[in-house]
């Protein structure tokens, strides 16, 4: 089977990382077309997956319907050439309407509800969407749900193990406290309308969670002058690790909130954005793993209180290995679902 997967993010990085090791072993051709967006091509490079450089985004409209139309018209070029029996993303446009012009099939992968203009722009033109069992919405015949999330592709024991080496590179030693923040820079098309922390609260929570633990800072965009020192210093595939071994996780960011929870870490996340995803209900109201608030000022309160607290660690972990045991191993349960369509689809 050959199969062409587009990548726009670093979260796709991950989430496809171990699904293409696992079936280029399978002696299956896996086609890999990646964005160059912050980190893909670091990460790709990696885990030693290569890919096709798809260039970078654009800025306003008429930037992006140019890159629309190049990124189209290099893929397309690419199929044409590579003749790929099934195409795979999660939520790519590009992919979906490349695979539904040569007639192949789309298989997209998504959690995020709220994306509506994303959304319209590659459902139509895939055969297959699949979702958490969380996600809040009805996708029509197409959708299929599978009881994880798409966090478990990577975080799930059969893959991810934590090294201790990544405690090393943040100058930490076994059990000391440290605290990850993670700002966001609130630009894509799905975040317009929301917001998170404000620079006044995270000037606050870098000083008020100084006094309990290290504070290291993961930022899409500049930091402010003073916040510089505070930057994380390690190299971008060992973020789990640090999140793994970290005492408190507070941020914008709903995938690294997930991550923090699945791997057993308090996670607090502020943003508008959270109410509106089906994992964040599930994790917070089935697990209590996540925290989620509108409100800067609520969510270091609800920080502060994780902290100072010796067993909310503990208490996480434990939490966390029951998730483990209710889901299922994602990437496996990808690995199925391909081999079984495409032997469907003869």
């Amino acid at each position: 089977m050959k199969i062409i997967i587009d990548i726009g993010h670093p979260a796709h990085v991950h989430y496809f990382k171990n699904f293409i090791q696992i079936m280029k072993k399978s002696d299956h051709g896996v086609l890999v077309t990646a964005r160059n967006k912050e980190v893909v091509h670091s990460l790709l490079n990696s885990f030693e997956i290569k890919y096709i450089d798809r260039g970078k985004g654009k800025k306003g409209l008429l930037g992006k319907l140019i890159y629309m139309f190049k990124a189209d018209l290099l893929l397309l070029k690419l199929s044409l050439k590579y003749k790929p029996d099934i195409f795979m993303s999660f939520a790519s446009p590009y992919a979906a309407l490349i695979s539904w012009l040569l007639r192949k099939p789309h298989i997209a992968f998504t959690d995020t509800e709220h994306a509506t203009l994303g959304n319209l722009a590659f459902i139509p033109f895939s055969q297959v969407v699949c979702t958490p069992s969380s996600f809040n919405k009805d996708l029509g015949k197409k959708h299929v749900r599978f009881n994880g999330f798409m966090e478990l592709c990577y975080l799930h024991p059969n893959y991810f193990v934590p090294d201790p080496i990544v405690l090393n590179m943040l100058g930490v030693i076994k059990g000391e406290k440290y605290i990850i923040l993670r700002f966001i820079s609130w630009n894509a098309s799905h975040d317009v309308g929301h917001s998170g922390l404000s620079l006044d609260v995270k000037h606050k929570a870098v000083k008020e969670l100084s006094m309990h633990a290290k504070v290291f800072i993961s930022s899409e965009g500049e930091l402010p002058e003073d916040l510089q020192k505070y930057k994380i210093k390690i190299p971008p595939e060992k973020m789990h690790d640090a999140l793994y071994y970290s005492t408190l996780y507070l941020g914008e960011s709903g995938t690294m909130a997930v991550e923090a929870a699945i791997l057993g870490t308090p996670s607090i996340t502020v943003s508008t954005l959270s109410k509106l995803l089906g994992n964040f209900q599930e994790l917070s109201e089935k697990y209590e793993l996540i925290h989620f608030f509108d409100e800067g000022a609520v969510g270091l309160k609800k920080a502060i209180e994780l902290i100072v607290d010796p067993e909310s660690k503990s208490n996480w972990q434990k939490k966390a290995q029951k998730l483990i045991e209710d889901k299922i191993d994602v990437t496996q349960y990808m690995i199925t679902f391909i081999e079984h369509y495409k032997k469907k689809d003869r």
